[in-house]
């Protein structure tokens, strides 16, 4: 399934893309999608449902964030060996494990907005991995059983406050606008191999990342487990998974983010993503 949340920023209804690539509605089925839907029962029990019998929706809503509820958004740092090498940086012998606030999510075609003195804003095209269910210790073999499914994420990232200004990578992944999810949340039975996906991401219509998913460093199953080692994973916490080349910070010389820049990107299977650069404002 493809499952999405549309409507006004605050004010999102729950509904999914049938196989026509149309909009249905969920509303008389759930309140939202969140993490009480994420579990396999009640995912199951949507599966069933005929989607000719749910009502299509009209005109091309405006579409958030696919899942609601989300207590915690965990990334994963130098995650393909070739975006460490662009970054100066050694292969990590293990996970890098950092916050994005949950205040940055937003929904997939929003806005970005410059941070306030921001000098170095970047892009990254990542796999977002959504927890069904619980995981506390979780082996690598069992991992993927805890997922609900995967969705595209910018892992938009301030260099300088990344980098240049001390302590953790966190303010520099966390401000407003800098966690675009969706457009979908596409169910794990429709993702049999998360490490078999292409992805990508322009910049005003030029090419800048393309990769695939086969060539991370640590697997979505190594992620969920290891991360499960160190924080108790629970249904709605959203894991992104790293970056593939081709970022701003690896060009020579650099080049980041300005007012009316127009990213667009995407995962195979997993939908496209489409935003407009735009000026701080509070």
């Amino acid at each position: 399934m493809k499952l999405v949340r549309y409507g006004e920023a605050g004010k999102e209804k729950p509904g999914l893309i049938d196989a026509d690539g149309k909009l249905r509605s969920l509303s008389a089925v759930i309140k939202d999608i969140n993490p009480e839907q994420l579990g396999d029962a009640m995912l199951e029990k949507l599966r069933k449902l005929k989607e000719a019998d749910l009502p299509l929706v009209k005109g091309k809503p405006r579409l958030g964030s696919p899942v609601s509820g989300v207590g915690k958004f965990i990334a994963i740092g130098l995650n393909y060996a070739d975006h460490a090498a662009e970054s100066g940086l050694p292969i990590p012998a293990e996970p890098i494990v950092f916050m994005k606030a949950t205040t940055c999510i937003q929904g997939p075609n929003d806005p970005v907005m410059l941070p306030k003195g921001s000098k170095k804003t970047d892009w990254e095209v990542e796999l977002g991995v959504v927890i069904g269910t619980k995981a506390r210790y979780v082996s690598q073999k069992d991992a993927l059983s805890h997922v609900a499914g995967y969705c595209t994420i910018n892992d938009v990232s301030e260099r300088e406050f990344q980098i240049e200004r001390g302590g953790t990578w966190d303010k520099g992944k966390g401000c407003d606008t800098f966690g675009p999810l969706g457009p979908w949340l596409v169910t794990r039975d429709e993702v049999p191999n998360p490490q078999k996906l292409g992805m990508w991401l322009d910049l005003n219509g030029q090419r800048m990342q393309t990769g695939s998913t086969r060539t991370m460093i640590f697997s979505v199953a190594k992620l969920v487990s290891y991360v499960s080692q160190f924080m108790t994973l629970m249904p709605g916490d959203v894991i992104t998974t790293g970056t593939p080349p081709g970022v701003g910070l690896g060009m020579k010389p650099p080049l980041y983010l300005k007012k009316g820049d127009v990213m667009t990107l995407g995962i195979e299977g997993l939908g496209e993503q489409q935003q407009v650069v735009v000026p701080f404002r509070l």
